[in-house]
């Protein structure tokens, strides 16, 4: 699995800035289960936080301490009663033992496309199994793989570089252009992305530069829909947006499955 360090932790609310549709669709989900929800890959709180606010007692779970660091920040600077709400565990998505289990689980993000191996998957779908109520149910969304995309970025990875967006430094005030090199390797079902951030001083020169490595294994519809209900669950819907419109290719897979009585 990938690793965020303290650089990588710092820039990456700025890169994300403009998400919003998955938040309100994992706040309205975790409305409907109304009660304590576990959010698996919670990071810097993006999800995690709106879904408090609104209510809604969570335990947010990562493997990354630079970005729960970050979250545990952010949820300070709440509402006392929104922070009674939030527990933050740092944990695996593979190998985690919460003593409890839950009406709802998610993964929002992607995040399920940092397991990069098919025992990763399988493990963390186990072990979240064993976190669900009876009927409960996992939420989770990956994209959905283009395969011009992937011809396109065909071991491309440090010849072909894009600059993605920019920010104003959180601490310095300084401009952040943000470059992006990947590559798909089709044979692997990996995505590998190269992040480059440049900050700026006031002439327009680069003082400092951070490189930030991802690595994702993509999964195909039926791929994923086989692994779930391999690993005991049964899918309710699979949507193509956030608006719970149908499945598109190329698109979001957003998968609703339920934890089945018994596995195959």
């Amino acid at each position: 699995m990938n690793e965020y360090d303290r650089a990588d932790a710092a820039f990456y609310d700025h890169v994300h800035r403009g998400l919003r549709d998955d938040v309100q669709f994992y706040v309205e989900e975790a409305r409907k289960a109304g009660s304590p929800v576990l959010e698996l890959g919670c990071g810097t709180g993006r999800v995690m936080i709106p879904v408090a606010e609104a209510g809604i007692p969570i335990v947010g779970l990562d493997r990354a301490p630079a970005m729960l660091a970050i979250a545990r920040q952010k949820v300070a600077k709440l509402s006392a009663e929104t922070q009674r709400r939030i527990e933050i565990i740092e944990g695996d998505m593979r190998s985690f033992t919460l003593g409890r289990r839950f009406d709802l689980i998610t993964i929002p993000f992607r995040a399920f496309l940092h397991l990069l191996t098919s025992e990763d998957q399988r493990q963390a779908l186990g072990c979240i199994r064993e976190h669900l109520s009876d009927d409960g149910r996992l939420i989770f969304n990956v994209f959905d793989p283009r395969l011009d995309i992937i011809a396109a970025h065909f071991g491309s990875l440090g010849t072909a570089v894009k600059k993605q967006s920019e920010f104003v430094h959180p601490d310095t005030g300084h401009r952040v252009l943000v470059w992006d090199s990947r590559q798909y390797d089709p044979g692997r079902q990996m995505l590998e992305s190269y992040f480059i951030f440049e900050e700026l001083d006031d002439e327009g020169k680069v003082i400092a530069k951070t490189y930030s490595p991802l690595i994702l294994r993509y999964v195909y519809r039926y791929e994923m829909q086989y692994l779930l209900e391999l690993c005991g669950y049964r899918v309710e819907a699979l949507y193509g947006d956030f608006q719970r419109g149908p499945f598109r290719y190329g698109g979001e897979q957003i998968w609703v499955a339920r934890r089945a009585a018994e596995k195959p």
